[in-house]
C-alpha cells in the first residue's frame, strides 16, 4: 500500500504524519545490514504525487542495505526539547528501487536532488503515532494495511 492509499484510508492520521515530517528536514531511517543488525542514518524524505519517496547518495550504505533487504523503519525528527508537537511518528515498510527514467525525471523536477542518486518509493506496512493527551494518557495509534487505526491509551 502506498502513501496515497493510506491517505485515502486514514486522512486525519496521514495529515498529522505529513505535518510531523514536514516540521524538520532530517529524519532517522533504520535499515538492515548484511548480517541482519540494524543501521540508523539520517535522511530527507518527500511526500509527492501520492508516494513517500526516499532519495539517497549513490553507494550509500543505507541504499545498499535497501537494495539487499527492502525493509525499513522511518522516524520523524522529534525536534528540540521534549515537546514533540504532533507526537512521535514512525513509518515502516518496504523500499522499492525506482529506475524508470520518467518517474526519476519527475522527482528531479520537483526536488532537484544532487546527481547521481538512488530513488526508492515506499510500500507501507505500519504507521504509528504516539502522543500525550491531557498530560494524563500516553496514546498510541497504530495503522496497518487492511485495518482501521487502532488506538491504545495508557496512564
Amino acid at each position: 500500500m502506498n502513501w496515497a492509499a493510506f491517505s485515502s484510508a486514514e486522512p486525519d492520521m496521514a495529515k498529522t504524519v505529513e505535518e510531523r515530517f514536514g516540521s524538520y528536514t532530517h529524519h532517522v531511517l533504520a535499515t538492515l545490514r548484511k548480517d541482519g543488525s540494524p543501521r540508523t542514518t539520517g535522511l530527507e524524505v518527500r511526500f509527492l504525487n501520492g508516494e513517500l519517496w526516499l532519495g539517497m547518495m549513490p553507494g550509500s550504505l543505507k541504499a545498499l542495505d535497501l537494495r539487499r533487504d527492502p525493509r525499513f523503519a522511518l522516524q520523524a525528527n522529534p525536534g528540540e526539547g521534549t515537546g514533540m508537537g504532533g507526537g512521535d511518528v514512525r513509518i515502516s515498510g518496504r523500499a522499492i528501487k525506482v529506475d524508470d527514467p520518467q518517474t526519476r525525471a519527475g522527482y528531479v523536477e520537483e526536488v532537484e536532488p544532487p546527481q547521481p542518486f538512488h530513488l526508492f518509493r515506499t510500500e507501507l506496512t505500519e504507521v504509528v503515532r504516539t502522543y500525550v493527551e491531557d498530560d494524563t494518557y500516553l496514546v498510541v495509534q497504530v495503522w496497518k494495511p487492511g485495518a482501521p487505526v487502532r488506538t491504545l491509551k495508557r496512564t
